[in-house]
């Protein structure tokens, strides 16, 4: 296992893993304004940081990369991973909660 300790080198993969999978994150789904598109961005980047290294590690397992990949790949794969995921599974929540919740004024 990569030993993902408070290495600055690791801490800029992260945020940087981040980024470019909120980036990735609006181009794939077009916001429709600007307020969307920073609640978006601000969501994407947030799980990349928190969620970044245990997901890189779960993807290097599932993978079978054990081993090959250096710890800066490991969680700069894993925070933009986090981060593009983020947004559509919230999205999909979203979804499912507004086709089988109750509608305004009901209930």
């Amino acid at each position: 296992m990569a030993d993902l300790g408070h290495d600055g080198g690791l801490m800029a993969a992260k945020l940087i893993g981040a980024t470019a999978g909120a980036w990735v994150s609006l181009v794939y789904m077009l916001p429709q304004g600007r307020r969307e598109a920073a609640s978006r961005f601000l969501t994407g980047l947030s799980c990349g940081l928190i969620f970044g290294g245990p997901a890189g590690l779960w993807l290097e397992a599932r993978l079978d990369l054990v081993g090959q990949l250096s710890p800066l790949e490991v969680t700069l794969t894993g925070s933009a991973a986090a981060s593009l995921s983020a947004w559509w599974v919230l999205g999909a929540l979203g979804r499912i909660a507004s086709r089988y919740g109750a509608k305004p004024g009901e209930g």
